[in-house]
């Protein structure tokens, strides 16, 4: 389990050093999971000890948005002062996250031959 989580901690660093280094507007612990994912196909897929710290860490996850939660809280004042540009921003990414999804099923859809026809 520590030397997963050590894996786990040395992409999220490296992420964070390029994205650092080269002034990148991406968070470094993105990049990290992207160098990662593509260590991981490299590899065909995680090792058992890897799966199994994140089974771990996933059984947990409810965890994280702790953090998130008291964030909302301390800025409660903020979010009601600035409600209508976060509900319009919020609406609006939903709807083209939506859109954007929608359109790309459809083309990779296309792309494989399969165009929601029953066969």
């Amino acid at each position: 389990m520590i030397s997963a989580l050590t894996q786990l901690l040395v992409f999220q660093l490296i992420g964070e050093v390029i994205a650092r280094g080269l002034g990148l507007p991406v968070p470094g612990p993105v990049i990290g999971m992207g160098l990662l994912f593509a260590t991981l196909v490299l590899r065909e897929g995680p090792g058992e000890n890897l799966r199994n710290t994140a089974s771990g860490l996933l059984q947990h996850l409810s965890l994280l948005f702790i953090p998130a939660g008291t964030g909302v809280m301390l800025h409660f004042r903020r979010l009601a002062d600035e409600w209508l540009p976060l509900t319009v921003a919020l609406v609006l990414s939903t709807l083209l996250s939506i859109a954007v999804s929608a359109l790309l099923l459809k083309v990779l859809s296309h792309r494989d031959g399969h165009d929601g026809a029953s066969q």
